[in-house]
């Protein structure tokens, strides 16, 4: 499967959910290519730590892509991998529409609290616009950043399920230091030691759902 981690908002959490699904899908045994297309490249860096950690073997293969190099190259190796990731930036940019191109799944995290009509109205018009182009791209939602408790979550989750563009995956990732800590050592939060048991819940809990989407692509 060929999965974007994408959307058009920064700082919700793009790079942290697509490091976390190559990782749990390596630790599946599957052959993963993770390709950063973010002009940040902080997937880039994370493997480089993963690297440095592990004797040079993260597990599986990066590599950093932009433009139409994207569609080109993934068109190219597609069938050389299990999975393909594919993590662009938080902004509408030719990366990004080239990786949709070519993408089996679209998978936009939303912050609760950062989620506003305008940023998901504009999702839905960039999916709508990429829908010729590929026709069988499908685009799910889900929570990231969850609040530990409040309204916020159950609003966004009701909110994101009005829309006839993007389905929705009923797994919340919460606002968790376990996360970010991981992500900075190179490691999958289901790896970080001392476990948080909720947060690999909560990854799970994704990974699950994403893999009941893919089966039925």
């Amino acid at each position: 499967m060929i999965i974007v981690s994408g959307g058009i908002k920064g700082g919700v959490g793009k790079t942290l959910v697509a490091t976390n699904l190559a990782v749990m899908s390596s630790l599946a045994d599957r052959d993963v290519l993770l390709i950063d297309a973010d002009d940040q490249e902080s997937a880039t860096d994370f493997t480089a730590l993963r690297s440095e950690r592990f004797g040079g073997d993260p597990g599986y293969t990066s590599i950093k892509l932009t433009g139409k190099a994207v569609r080109d190259q993934v068109l190219r190796l597609k069938d050389k991998y299990d999975d393909i990731i594919i993590d662009t930036g938080g902004r509408d940019t030719v990366s990004q529409r080239a990786a949709l191109t070519v993408a089996d799944i679209l998978l936009v995290p939303f912050a609760p609290r950062s989620l506003d009509v305008w940023t998901f109205e504009h999702v839905e018009h960039l999916i709508e616009e990429m829908t010729p182009a590929n026709p069988g791209l499908r685009a799910f939602a889900f929570i990231n950043r969850a609040d530990h408790q409040g309204s916020d979550n159950d609003e966004a989750a009701a909110f994101l399920q009005e829309s006839d563009v993007l389905g929705f995956i009923p797994a919340y990732l919460g606002n968790r230091k376990a996360f970010a800590t991981a992500v900075a050592e190179g490691l999958g939060v289901v790896e970080y030691k001392p476990k948080d048991k909720k947060a690999i819940h909560e990854v799970e809990t994704l990974f699950r759902h994403l893999n009941e989407v893919t089966s039925v692509a």
